[in-house]
């Protein structure tokens, strides 16, 4: 019994030529992405300032939290 090494669908994969990709579409998906990096950003600072805030009130100095949150 033998086994194939080699997978004969990706070749045929890449004799095709790459569909050109609709513009509409790109410009979309880089919209959504910059909105969700952008909301990410907000939640990520807001976590920082929540995580900070509590350090300070138990009395952490402010280097510590600093090196704590990697700044």
């Amino acid at each position: 019994m033998t086994a194939i090494q080699r997978d004969y669908l990706d070749d045929y994969d890449r004799q095709r030529k790459p569909a050109p990709f609709p513009r509409d579409l790109a410009a979309a998906i880089a919209r959504k992405a910059e909105a969700m990096a952008r909301r990410f950003e907000e939640q990520a600072a807001a976590q920082l300032v929540r995580d900070a805030q509590r350090a300070l009130r138990r009395g952490q100095s402010p280097e510590s939290i600093a090196q704590e949150l990697g700044l």
